[in-house]
């Protein structure tokens, strides 16, 4: 099977993904992957509107992050794990559940990192052969971007919940942080 390189990690065609985390990044790597030939998407997120942002973006299903049966949903539809799964919250259960989403020999992509540690539990990457990979920003994926916008590969435009004055930019920040209203971005007009 072909394969083809999309930032960090070999993203191969037709390949099993798993993305945790429907926030602005999360909600972009679906997009991405699905440009690159991934043709099974699974996305996780505590926030029930961005499961369904998520799957008008790319994803084939969204799921509950927090739901008890979450890790065996992902293992059946995924034929025992994903060949890859990108963390794109940072925290440490959802780093724990990115891991036990990879299948034997498969590869893990932290791109979230709220928290400064997680623990990593060692036994299941070594005797499960894991890859992790770790991503900051861009792997020269940039120059990209405007291109698959202009083309529609990437659709930004849903992400953006509301367009404001910038005077009140700390009134929405406050909404953001409390994360009440699903807001993905906020865009700020001087």
């Amino acid at each position: 099977m072909r394969s083809m390189r999309v930032g960090r990690p070999t993203i191969r065609l037709n390949g099993r993904v798993v993305v945790v985390g429907a926030g602005i990044i999360g909600l972009l790597l679906v997009q991405a992957l699905r440009a690159a030939g991934c043709a099974h998407i699974i996305a996780l997120d505590v926030v029930p509107n961005r499961l369904d942002l998520v799957c008008q973006l790319g994803a084939n299903v969204g799921l509950r992050a927090d739901a008890p049966d979450v890790l065996n949903q992902v293992l059946e539809r995924q034929d025992g794990g994903a060949d890859l799964v990108f963390e794109a919250v940072g925290t440490p259960p959802a780093f724990q559940v990115a891991v036990e989403c990879v299948r034997k020999g498969g590869g893990l992509t932290q791109v979230g990192n709220v928290s400064p540690t997680v623990v990593l539990p060692l036994q299941r990457v070594v005797t499960r052969e894991l890859t992790l990979y770790g991503s900051c920003q861009s792997f020269g994926e940039y120059p990209a971007c405007p291109d698959m916008m202009a083309r529609g590969a990437i659709n930004v435009d849903p992400l953006i919940s509301a367009v404001a004055p910038l005077a009140d930019g700390a009134a929405w920040f406050e909404k953001l942080r409390q994360r009440t209203m699903g807001l993905v971005k906020v865009i700020l007009i001087p």
